[in-house]
């Protein structure tokens, strides 16, 4: 029991309010908290992990499964724009790394285009990021790496 209650304490501290059968709910087979330590780690003293936190420990059930499903059609959008020939320089695959960009600013943290392209470099570089990314698509991490590339020289001049 005291280690149940732990673990509550710990996913309240990581902004996960949901009992475990809405974790599963919402999350599925992927579990939030097995990447807590590490993402601690490595962003931890950041203010875009301070202001994640913040922002998702206010999230219930029902604002998971909204962004949830906003991710699900971005990236189904996105999957569309690759199996149709754009190219990920093309307007059509810019605005749809701009949304995505906008997404992380509108639910967990202010991401400039810099950690915008840091975040599409791990999309290719750990394999994690690119499984979940992919999800059996494979080449659609490297496409959304290019297309975010593309969108932040599109909107910095760089």
């Amino acid at each position: 029991m005291a280690a149940a209650v732990e673990r509550a304490m710990e996913a309240r501290r990581l902004g996960i309010n949901l009992t475990p059968e809405e974790k599963f709910e919402v999350f599925g087979d992927f579990d939030p908290d097995e990447h807590a330590e590490e993402a601690e780690r490595r962003w931890g003293g950041t203010e875009a992990f301070a202001e994640s936190q913040r922002r998702t420990a206010r999230y219930g059930k029902e604002d998971r499964e909204r962004i949830k499903a906003a991710a699900e059609d971005l990236n189904r959008r996105w999957v569309a724009a690759m199996e149709s020939g754009a190219a990920p320089g093309s307007p059509a695959a810019m605005d749809l790394a701009e949304e995505h960009r906008r997404q992380i600013c509108g639910f967990s943290y202010d991401c400039p285009y810099e950690v915008h392209v840091g975040i599409a470099e791990l999309f290719v570089s750990d394999e994690r990021y690119r499984a979940g990314v992919e999800g059996g698509r494979p080449g659609l991490a490297a496409y959304l790496r290019e297309a975010v590339l593309a969108n932040a020289a599109r909107q910095t001049g760089r």
